[in-house]
């Protein structure tokens, strides 16, 4: 089993992301292994373990490198010994690491949720649960690119959150709204936390309740936390938070959840992007003909935005196209994303300027669109 672990290791050239040093130096050990430079091994590992004394994973190999010395090893841990759930949750993470080495998501591919990204977004953060892995991707004229990604802990029942207590993360879409300093918490959340903004309403419209659902770090006693241990948050290694820190925007950065994320090619967004695109502008054409049976065919029968259903909202809106005798709307800073785990659904963000015969406005719309008999259409609405 120990030669299999490093022949996975040494399937990857490189680490891609940016600073996972300590996945580096362990991997580097394991290289040295393979090529029988056990000095060179032994020396790489406990410098990294001098570095970090509490990333027990980067122990247990050590461990394994001294006990080889005197006996053939057969499996990561080789303690002999019966079923140990600890040592069952270091070999989980060594498997979800040595994953990410070898089987990391080809650069040609992005998440399909990233439809389009406007200017204003610098950087969109991606939760794949299954790989316990998050990747930031910059924005690069609409267009997202990998920069990073890191090891990361969920929930100890996965994903999928439904309601409080049940330590799922949930999966969505969401913004960091806020950052949580070291002495605003305990020192369980290691070097901080960026707060999100669950329950979203679409979360909150199904039902979905809970709080606190937060990306923070480690406590100071341990380097990182294995796949699934946490209440429902996104854990990450202290040193990683800190990185992670430089792409965050806070009350902008947008973090979609999946559980499992969905790879795919570049031009393959094109036709998706250009579909939804077309549907957001017809009904922007359809609202400024104050044609109110054609603008209320852009809404779902089970729409809502606020207190109102479909019906209500539809008599409002004709009462007020009935009072123009013209209306211009324009959109600007159009973002569109898929919804994870949903292929038909998605969140559509805009800067909406609102002007008629007899008002002005402008204003920040969120919209959740839903393909419905081949037909894009609007299922929920909130204005900010």
């Amino acid at each position: 089993m120990l030669r299999v672990f490093i022949f996975l290791w040494l399937l990857t050239p490189t680490l891609h992301a940016a600073g996972l040093d300590a996945d580096r130096q362990l991997v580097n050990s394991l290289l040295a292994i393979s090529q029988s430079r056990m000095p060179e091994a032994l020396s790489t590992v406990d410098t990294l373990t001098k570095q970090h004394p509490n990333f027990r994973l980067a122990q247990l190999v050590k461990g394994d490198l001294l006990l080889a010395r005197a006996q053939p090893l057969h499996t990561l841990g080789n303690t002999g010994s019966s079923r140990n759930a600890e040592l069952e949750q270091l070999r989980d993470e060594a498997r979800q690491r040595v994953r990410a080495a070898t089987d990391s998501p080809p650069d040609d591919k992005i998440p399909v949720y990233l439809l389009n990204l406007d200017d204003s977004y610098r950087h969109t953060l991606v939760v794949d649960a299954s790989r316990s892995r998050l990747y930031v991707y910059e924005n690069r004229a609409g267009l997202p690119f990998r920069v990073a990604d890191f090891y990361v802990t969920i929930g100890k029942a996965g994903a999928g959150k439904q309601k409080e207590g049940d330590n799922r993360t949930p999966i969505g879409i969401y913004t960091i709204s806020g950052f949580k300093t070291p002495r605003e918490l305990t020192d369980f959340y290691g070097s901080g936390a960026f707060t999100l903004s669950y329950p979203n309403e679409w979360d909150t419209r199904l039902g979905r309740n809970g709080h606190g659902i937060w990306i923070h770090g480690s406590p100071g006693n341990t380097y990182s936390r294995s796949p699934r241990a946490s209440e429902g948050c996104v854990v990450l290694a202290n040193d990683d938070l800190t990185r992670l820190g430089q792409y965050v925007e806070i009350g902008k950065t947008p973090v979609v959840i999946a559980e499992q994320v969905e790879w795919v090619a570049y031009d393959a967004l094109d036709a998706r992007r250009s579909d939804l695109a077309a549907a957001i502008d017809q009904w922007r054409q359809d609202w400024e003909s104050r044609d109110s049976a054609r603008l209320l065919g852009h809404y779902s029968p089970s729409f809502r935005t606020g207190s109102q259903d479909l019906r209500a909202f539809g008599a409002s809106k004709s009462k007020v196209n009935a009072s123009k005798s013209w209306i211009k709307v324009e959109l600007s800073k159009v973002s569109l994303m898929l919804y994870p785990e949903r292929p038909d659904f998605a969140l559509v963000s805009f800067e909406q300027n609102y002007q008629s015969s007899n008002l002005s406005d402008r204003t920040v719309k969120r919209q959740f669109w839903s393909r419905e008999n081949g037909r894009w259409k609007i299922i929920h609405e909130t204005s900010l």
